[in-house]
């Protein structure tokens, strides 16, 4: 099973573009210093709204990134541009990522 971290946040229009340049340097933070640290995936929504999937080798990779925040700097240049986060989760999936 993999674990699941889904998160909604709010983003400013004229900071997209902004986020957009910055999840790059953030996502290879992720795979450099995150054990665990699967995948991810951005997706923008409606009304300034994103939702960021992102996939964990267990429960406590997941735990232990969240511990851990924005801790490296590109983690938190993107962080940065977040305007409030409105909701965190965590679920599992049997499917295998990439499958």
């Amino acid at each position: 099973m993999t674990t699941v971290e889904i998160t909604r946040f709010r983003v400013p229009a004229e900071r997209a573009d902004a986020l957009l340049a910055a999840r790059p340097a953030m996502l290879r933070d992720f795979q450099t210093d995150r054990a665990g640290f699967l995948d991810a995936r951005l997706i923008r929504l409606a009304d300034d709204e994103w939702l960021d999937i992102v996939f964990w080798g267990s429960s406590e990779d997941f735990a232990e990134s969240r511990r851990r925040g924005g801790d490296r700097p590109g983690i938190q240049a993107f962080f940065a541009l977040i305007d409030s986060v409105i909701s965190t989760e965590e679920g599992t999936t049997t499917d295998a990522v990439g499958a």
